[in-house]
């Protein structure tokens, strides 16, 4: 059928409760994909302190988590984050932070698109098909998979999040489990006690994990389909920091000391092909324990795609609803009710993103797909860092400005700013050849193509300030609906 505007036919209100908004966060942080791939940069850098790097990480997320929380107790809105920002600080931040959702949101489903088709290559090899192209089929399938999943509804949507999530965690909760018991004397608390070189390697390292945090703020927008969205939208964004910064923490204290500390820091990312964790589980179980890996990561981004599409696609609708977009954006399936238009833009950029750049890095030292990976990867990290140190200073500003009467020092003012100091030196990383301001600690310069991601990412923000400039002058009124896209559900 063809869609409706938003103004005759609202999304499914009261669709979905605390599991499925809940398993909408943890999906959307990739938990498989983020121990396979993400953290493990860190350990370059925190070596044996990997584990407190993770600590470091968890402590600014859930700094985090909060202040989202606390706005969301009276913005439930699919709006999310830039709803938040534009009611906190003003239209003309609001309209940065929905320019920046705008580039950031919609690019995880392409990443993980391509992270399905680099191991769905490595399955396709063990039956002898191969090829420097074997892994497009993959992205496809998935692809077209998240598709249907966004456009079928809300609830079928999150619905198989759950029990996606609850696969890859199951299993990467079982390896280390068995990693801890086979390290026998070997497990220790030091590897969360600062060595030699004091805090300045986690703290390097708890740049890179902070980047495996990046999705639990995923649950805010879809406050127009949650029921009793102030507190439901709240709980998920604080409960999976919390439950994934565990399981996190428990897998890298697993690997560290099975592995050896002292072997970590320059042995662990490259060994055995890049795939140390499917070593590891050979060792713990064997004959099995590989091929559980290497499902757990294609079921890790299929769930983790699924979740990125449809908090864009929710985003992006209701800027179209609001005038800050087309409005075509705004249209909703009559009977499906889902925000169709959003859904099959996001799917055609999807494949198109991840092949397209898959392509373009075709002679580069990584395999194609998980170069797209890495500078997608680089690209969140920059947008999204920048977007939570906003969202902190929105806190204040909001409970300032709109609930004076419930503004408090500690909540709404002391976390918020340990939240922002404590996501700088992540954005700071991500930028590349810069110093941390805590002991001097140096963050080498991007290697090429990713240190142009800086300069595209500049370049994409710089683009939304002329327009929010062009569109106040043509359409004044758009930019002040960015407040107005709140819907109380």
């Amino acid at each position: 059928m063809a869609a409706r505007s938003g103004e005759s036919v609202s999304l499914e209100r009261g669709a979905i409760g605390l599991p499925e908004v809940l398993f909408q966060s943890i999906t959307h942080m990739a938990p498989a994909v983020a121990v396979a791939l993400s953290i493990g940069a860190a350990t370059g850098f925190a070596g044996g302190n990997t584990p407190l790097a993770v600590v470091f990480a968890l402590v600014a997320a859930l700094l985090t988590a909060f202040s989202i929380g606390e706005l969301a107790r009276h913005l439930p809105s699919a709006g999310g984050m830039y709803t938040y920002v534009g009611r906190g600080l003003g239209s003309f931040f609001g309209w940065l932070m929905a320019w920046a959702f705008l580039l950031a949101e919609p690019l995880v489903a392409p990443a993980l698109f391509a992270a399905f088709g680099l191991y769905g290559s490595i399955v396709l090899a063990y039956f002898g098909i191969t090829g420097e192209l074997m892994w497009i089929p993959g992205a496809l399938l998935c692809g077209a998979v998240v598709w249907f999943l966004t456009y079928r509804g809300i609830g079928l949507s999150t619905r198989t999040g759950i029990v996606l999530g609850l696969i890859e965690i199951g299993i990467f909760v079982l390896i280390p489990l068995l990693l801890v018991i086979n390290a026998g004397d070997r497990n220790t608390v030091s590897v969360f006690v600062p060595g030699a070189d004091g805090v300045t390697p986690a703290l390097t390292g708890m740049v890179f994990s902070l980047l495996a945090f990046v999705g639990f703020e995923a649950a805010a927008p879809l406050g127009e389909e949650t029921r009793d969205p102030k507190r439901t939208i709240r709980q998920a964004v604080l409960l999976s920091a919390v439950l994934i910064g565990v399981f996190y923490t428990f897998n890298y204290y697993a690997a560290t000391v099975f592995f050896g500390p002292d072997r970590m820091a320059a042995e662990f990312y490259a060994f055995n092909g890049g795939d140390p964790w499917g070593w590891m589980a050979e060792q713990v179980l064997p004959g099995l324990g590989g091929a559980l890996v290497i499902f757990a990561i294609l079921n890790s981004s299929v769930a983790n795609a699924n979740s990125g599409a449809t908090a864009a696609t929710r985003s992006v609708f209701s800027m179209g609803r609001s005038g800050l977009l087309p409005g075509w954006f705004g249209g909703v399936h009559p009977t499906l009710r889902t925000p169709v238009n959003a859904v099959h833009a996001q799917a055609i950029l999807g494949i198109a993103v991840a092949i397209g750049l898959g392509l373009i890095f075709s002679n580069q030292v990584f395999p194609p797909p998980l170069m797209v990976y890495v500078f997608i990867g680089y690209s969140l990290g920059l947008l999204f860092a920048g977007m939570y140190i906003a969202v902190k200073l929105a806190t204040i500003g909001f409970f300032l400005r709109e609930r004076r009467d419930e503004f408090n020092v500690v909540k709404h003012l002391v976390i918020p700013i340990l939240g922002a100091l404590a996501v700088i030196p992540a954005f700071l990383g991500v930028l590349g050849g810069v110093t941390i301001p805590f002991r001097g600690t140096e963050v080498p310069q991007l290697a090429s193509p990713f240190d142009l991601v800086p300069i595209l990412v500049a370049i994409w923000m710089a683009a939304g300030v002329v327009l929010y400039f062009v569109v106040r002058s043509i359409r004044p009124a758009a930019i002040g609906q960015i407040g107005e896209a709140v819907s109380e559900a």
